[in-house]
């Protein structure tokens, strides 16, 4: 006699591998529990000698020895059935970036159901998790450096990262081993070097993934005349923006004498990076004494447009300072600056006149920066295929203004990137 057959809802990312972001694909399950496919975490444990190669992605819970991976059949066959009923709806359940697709034919999906299938291969879990790494990679660093600064101000890194985390992060979903007092400091260290890998995969991922739904959203035609026209190009590159702004466009460089000794800049001067150890730089009145940095440029007339790549940075601050704003505040809280700032906690906000507000949870890639001193104002944008408003402001020409920069986070790699403006 048949068993019962129950209907089970199922959504993609209940039988999804956290790694790929894609179906399950020969299931393996570690002694802790946590399921993956067996070549992601084959990958994932060859990549870069990690410390811990046979660590979990998820809840970090290693082994002495590589775990022998086996197939867990059960998930594997509910995967497989998610699969055909997926494709018996219309569907394509997206496999991850180096799978390959069930065998079997299928018919060539309409335009509009390509855009969705890729608008659906960066999931929300993608996002969440990513976000979730870059927040545990900040209390591990703030517990590093909790007896350094335990005599600073509130107007230090640490002190606003701890108001950051108090009200965005759950420290419940840390595991014990991160906020545990007594962790040795090597332990931290491996652990944080565990986390700065997944983030660096989910990144890599992630920007693989925007970049392919950009492609695809700029090559499909609006309408077909018939269901067997070809597919468009792939391989064409998306056209280049054109900025309304260039003819204001000016190429600030950092300058070093306000250069933070936890900072670095590339050989040009377009680049500034948090560095892997402090550096030994000439002391100065004018260095600050936080991850910021100014630009030698100062503009006290006219008109200047400039733009700054904020992708390979979790936590940053662009906007403008005049020269004497003090070198240990922080940029936004003087009443000589202003910025937008990306918290890494799904908020982006605005600061002028020590006054916070907040504009939304999108994060921009590229910001720029329009300083219109002939009409006493400064307007931040959003820049993707055309410039989107993101804050406006008053500003005073008092006193020559620089371009501004804050890394705060301090993690080792991050950076900001001065752009070159197209024509």
């Amino acid at each position: 006699m048949a068993g019962l057959a129950v209907p089970v809802w199922l959504a993609e990312d209940d039988l999804g591998c956290i790694i790929c972001q894609g179906l399950l694909d020969w299931p393996a399950t570690l002694p802790c529990g946590h399921t993956f496919c067996r070549d992601c975490l084959k990958d994932l444990w060859g990549a870069r000698g990690a410390r811990r190669p046979w660590a979990c992605p998820t809840c970090r819970e290693g082994a002495g020895q590589q775990p022998q991976l086996r197939k867990n059949t059960l998930l594997q066959e509910l995967a497989d059935k998610y699969r055909r009923a997926a494709r018996e709806l219309g569907e394509d359940p997206a496999p991850g970036p180096s799978r390959a697709p069930a065998p079997g034919p299928r018919p060539p999906p309409h335009p509009a159901r390509r855009q969705a299938a890729v608008q659906k291969s960066i999931p929300e879990v993608g996002q969440k998790l990513t976000e979730l790494v870059e927040q545990l990679v900040d209390i591990v660093r703030s517990l590093q450096n909790q007896r350094r600064y335990t005599e600073s101000g509130p107007d230090n890194e640490l002190g606003i990262l701890g108001t950051t985390f108090s009200s965005g992060v759950n420290l419940s979903l840390a595991s014990p081993r991160l906020v545990t007092s007594n962790t040795s400091e090597g332990k931290m260290r491996d652990v944080l070097h565990d986390l700065e890998e997944i983030q660096e995969k989910l990144r890599e991922n992630l920007t693989w993934k925007e970049a392919s739904e950009e492609q695809i959203q700029v090559e499909l035609p609006e309408a077909p005349s018939s269901s067997s026209c070809p597919l468009p190009n792939q391989s064409l590159p998306a056209p280049k923006r054109a900025s309304r702004f260039a003819p204001w466009a000016i190429n600030p460089t950092f300058d070093l004498q306000t250069l933070s000794c936890s900072l670095e800049v590339s050989k040009d001067c377009q680049i500034v990076t948090v560095s892997h150890h402090p550096q030994s730089y000439p002391r100065s009145c004018e260095r600050f004494s936080t991850s910021q940095v100014l630009c030698s440029q100062a503009f006290s007339s006219g008109q200047q447009y400039w733009e700054v790549d904020t992708r390979h940075c979790s936590h940053w601050a662009v906007g403008v300072a005049s020269w004497g704003m003090s070198r240990d505040r922080i940029l936004g809280r003087t009443i000589d600056s202003c910025c937008v700032e990306w918290k890494g906690t799904n908020q982006l906000s605005a600061w002028h006149m020590v006054k916070e507000t907040v504009l939304g949870s999108d994060r921009p890639g590229v910001v720029g920066i329009w300083l219109d001193l002939e009409e006493g104002k400064l307007a931040f944008y959003s820049v993707a295929n055309q410039e989107k408003l993101l804050y406006e402001c008053p500003v005073s020409a008092s006193a020559p203004l620089h371009p501004a920069f804050w890394l705060y986070g301090l993690h080792p790699g991050n950076s900001l990137i001065l752009k070159q403006v197209r024509e």
